[in-house]
């Protein structure tokens, strides 16, 4: 089984940003245990910071991987471009986030993933991305 994880614009700042919010693991740490845990599935990561790259990357792999798991972050709540591009391709997509948006800033309860998703995990912590990967099992 081949998924990736798709992470948008500042979690390349894991471990640094508000840590009340997203705590002190780094992602890349965080990735090291999903790959010890889960060694028969093959896992790749890629982050950005622009809208585009993250785009282009849905399109590159969402007809050849099992899975996808996209926190697409803040684009989550403005980028109509990346809800389509979960809409145009094959690959299963499963929404992903640390917090729990919902108890945050009124902009952040609108997704425009969701509805192209197979699922949406929020609120768990890093845990969210185990919750995922769960769902493909």
């Amino acid at each position: 089984m081949k998924i990736i994880i798709i992470n948008g614009p500042n979690l390349n700042l894991l471990g640094k940003r508000e840590p009340e919010i997203y705590g002190y693991q780094t992602f890349e740490d965080y990735f090291s245990v999903l790959e010890n845990k889960y060694p028969s599935i093959e896992l790749d990561y890629f982050q950005s910071n622009i809208e585009g790259e993250l785009i282009s990357k849905i399109q590159e792999v969402g007809f050849t991987y099992d899975g996808i798991l996209l926190n697409a972050a803040a684009y989550t709540h403005t980028s109509i471009g990346i809800g389509d591009a979960v809409k145009a391709i094959s690959t299963p997509v499963i929404e992903v986030h640390i917090s729990n948006t919902f108890s945050r800033e009124t902009f952040r309860h609108q997704s425009f993933i969701s509805a192209n998703a197979k699922g949406v995990i929020i609120g768990f912590g890093l845990n969210s991305y185990d919750l995922a990967l769960q769902s493909f099992l």
